[in-house]
């Protein structure tokens, strides 16, 4: 077992939590809220601790827990492990995903838990399935832990206030710091979110429930980032698309009969189907002899940019839904490393790269914020270069406008641009 020293904002956030029992350890990515919120735990010394976390982020939490702490560790997907985590007699950690919580009624059965939610955000919908769950569960500790909380969308915060003891009833929490405004959709009346207010006083009541806020520029000095456009141009398939919703491209045809595939197909004439753009990559990619971090969204993306870098014999890792294999990251200086955004724009830590071309933009500004800080967290030592492939005049200008608001690109912005 491993001996843990933590560093002092670490240790700031322990001293200021140190006489409360529901805390949430709101820090910046790659400021060790792993650890933090671990330490957390273990102060709190329950018999029971039960972990839920992101399906991808298992084994990592299963491994931290079995390095550096004493405890019997259960992984709760398997069943086995689930009635052995409720029977035994033993101070004991037991992980488990989002998706399967709910599924796991036995839970129920357990008191006085400490109960510690990795990504908190993941409860921001008070109405789905695992938020509801989780709310009922009898923890007498929480542990709330998110480098992004709510990625900006304060009305998205309150199942967090309430499991950290802040009974303000849902409607109070929106007439005090949400701004909305009621439209006509086909007849009925809908409220949508416009801004916020009293936002600092959000905080600090906040504050009184445990939450530590803490930025990485509040603590540590990282590297320079420097972010550059590779600008390629359109392809003609992409103009004919855009005006008819729809365009042959000999081995398969697109249709644009909704605006989700117009979206859809929009992004992929500037992707994958854009020959312009792969030459470019390889141009990019050609021209380096370091470990680069590819984002992509589509596999298909993915199996045309990995026969491009095949084709120039470099090294491959890659972290998507089906593989992650880091192994060649880990071990080669110059591996080029992909990574679809679902499964790796959070919790890896890529600090031996310091260079990541993003290939296509993701739609969510939370995994766009969150992508950067997989290189340019503590550990590293170089200034950080961003690269991002944009086709000139297409929907990924659009996309890359939105995301630089901290905003989501959605099917509302696109039908706005139409």
């Amino acid at each position: 077992m491993n001996k843990i020293k933590l560093f002092p904002h670490q240790q700031d956030s322990m001293d200021v939590t140190k006489d409360l029992n529901k805390v949430a350890y709101y820090l910046d990515m790659g400021l060790g809220k792993t650890f933090v919120g671990s330490e957390k735990l273990k102060e709190l010394n329950a018999k029971k601790n039960l972990v839920i976390v992101q399906k991808s982020k298992m084994e990592d939490w299963i491994e931290h827990f079995e390095e550096f702490y004493n405890y019997p560790v259960y992984n709760l997907r398997n069943k086995k492990e689930m009635d052995e985590f409720l029977q035994t007699e033993y101070q004991s950690v037991g992980i488990i995903n989002y998706e399967l919580t709910f599924r796991r009624t036995e839970l129920l059965e357990l008191e006085d838990i400490t109960l510690m939610l990795d990504e908190s955000s993941y409860i921001k919908n008070e109405k789905a399935k695992r938020t509801r769950f989780i709310m009922r569960l009898n923890a007498k500790n929480v542990i709330l832990l998110s480098g992004t909380p709510v990625s900006g969308k304060y009305e998205e915060l309150w199942s967090q206030c309430r499991l950290l003891g802040w009974n303000i009833s849902k409607r109070a929490f929106w007439n005090t710091y949400i701004i909305t405004h009621k439209i006509d959709v086909g007849g009925f009346p809908i409220e949508i979110v416009t801004g916020y207010k009293n936002v600092d006083r959000l905080k600090r009541k906040l504050s009184e429930y445990g939450a530590v806020f803490m930025k990485t520029e509040e603590v540590i000095e990282l590297p320079e980032q420097i972010e550059s456009d590779i600008i390629v141009k359109k392809i003609p398939e992409y103009n004919k698309f855009v005006k008819h919703s729809y365009v042959d491209l000999g081995d398969v045809e697109l249709i644009g009969d909704t605006t989700l595939t117009k979206m859809l197909y929009e992004r992929q004439l500037s992707g994958m189907y854009n020959k312009h753009k792969i030459g470019a990559f390889r141009e990019h990619i050609e021209g380096t002899n370091d470990r680069v971090i590819v984002f992509y969204n589509f596999t298909k993306e993915y199996e045309i940019l990995r026969k491009e870098v095949e084709k120039l014999d470099k090294p491959i890792s890659v972290v998507n839904g089906k593989t992650r294999d880091l192994s060649n990251y880990e071990t080669k200086d110059n591996t080029i490393t992909f990574i679809q955004y679902q499964a790796g724009s959070t919790g890896l830590n890529l600090q031996k790269s310091n260079k990541i071309v993003y290939f296509t933009p993701p739609l969510s500004a939370e995994h766009f914020m969150q992508s950067k800080k997989r290189t340019h967290r503590i550990g590293q030592e170089n200034t950080c270069f961003y690269y991002f492939m944009k086709v000139e005049g297409s929907i990924e200008t659009k996309i890359y406008r939105a995301l630089e608001k901290g905003e989501d690109y959605t099917n509302k912005l696109f039908e706005k641009s139409l």
